[in-house]
């Protein structure tokens, strides 16, 4: 009787020690892994909308007619084709991203300070710094375009739809 007792004594302190938990608490799944951490996924920054970022450069204001500038828009396609096709499509992703409703996603100050100061934003605008990780590190060469070429080349990319 005295080792049943004793037995018993034992197997209930073994028990309660075994069931006793730490005060650490983890998650885990299934086969004693712990679970993965939740990470934000962020939209890639060529798709991401920021409407109110202007950039980094002398544009501080932009514009634009209710209607599209035909003669503007036309210049503008003119300059895009010799000056930007290297890197860009009008319609899809290349080296560069497409500027095809690139007023959805950026302001036109944004869009005309990433034409004439490519080198300054990718340095100092997250958003450019961004597209440049996304584009694997490939700058936007600075075509030292004129502000009137590229309020040129910003009419012809409203007419991208």
């Amino acid at each position: 009787m005295r080792k049943a007792l004793k037995f018993t004594t034992v197997l209930f302190v073994t028990l309660l020690l075994s069931c006793g938990g730490s005060d650490k608490k983890e998650e885990s799944s299934s086969y004693g892994k712990k679970a993965p951490e939740k990470k934000e996924v962020k939209a890639p920054a060529s798709q991401r909308i920021d409407l109110s970022n202007k950039g980094i450069g002398s544009i501080t204001s932009v514009d634009l007619g209710l209607v599209v500038d035909q003669d503007m828009a036309a210049q503008g396609k003119e300059v895009f084709e010799k000056m930007c096709t290297a890197c860009h499509k009008a319609d899809k992703k290349f080296i560069g991203p497409s500027p095809k409703d690139i007023l959805k996603r950026r302001s036109p100050e944004w869009v005309m300070n990433m034409i004439l100061n490519p080198d300054e934003m990718v340095k100092r605008d997250p958003l450019a710094k961004d597209l440049l990780i996304e584009f694997n590190g490939s700058p936007m060469a600075n075509q030292n375009l004129t502000k009137e070429e590229a309020r040129a080349v910003l009419e012809y990319f409203r007419t991208l739809k």
